[in-house]
């Protein structure tokens, strides 16, 4: 029995020399490549304006509640209605616009997420055959790996080489 645990290990041992293992933080890799800081650029120009809007809608729930409690007892009991309603006017189109502001730029996100991280997965499988690695790890998967192992940057370089900013 004891014989078969030391050749059992023995034959573990061997075989995870053999194994070629890197490291690759995805998330990092992804976000740090050029084509993701350029569409971020992108995004922000393309949303401005809607954000813009939103915040003006803020201001002006701001200004009308600032109305509100500064004409407290000097305001008509009418005028004071209306101030009300064109506050819960202006809140729910801020809900509105915030939440179609907040639905197009999650959607576009994750369009562009789907399409550099298909692409990423394609650049390591490349560096990894270029390596002779056999296995690539998230490093979210790990617990301990040496840092000589991570390829995190080689990625994002690759990318970078072969996917170049338009």
């Amino acid at each position: 029995m004891i014989r078969i645990a030391l050749l059992f290990i023995a034959a573990v041992g061997a075989l995870s020399a053999q194994v070629k293992v890197a490291i690759i933080n995805t998330q990092q890799a992804v976000g740090e490549t050029a084509d993701i800081k350029k569409a971020q650029g992108v995004m922000e120009a393309k949303f401005k304006p809607r954000q813009a809007e939103a915040e003006k809608l803020q201001k002006e729930i701001a200004d009308l509640q600032n109305q509100l409690q500064t004409g407290q007892g000097k305001l008509t009991p009418q005028a004071e209605q209306n101030i009300q309603a064109q506050g819960q006017r202006r809140q729910r189109e801020l809900t509105r616009i915030s939440e179609d502001l907040q639905a197009d730029v999650d959607r576009e996100r994750n369009e562009i997420l789907q399409r550099v991280g298909g692409r990423m997965q394609t650049v390591v499988q490349k560096l990894a055959e270029e390596r002779g690695l056999d296995v690539v790890i998230d490093v979210s998967n790990t617990v301990y790996f040496k840092p000589a192992l991570d390829i995190t940057k080689e990625a994002t370089a690759a990318y970078d080489k072969a996917f170049p900013p338009k």
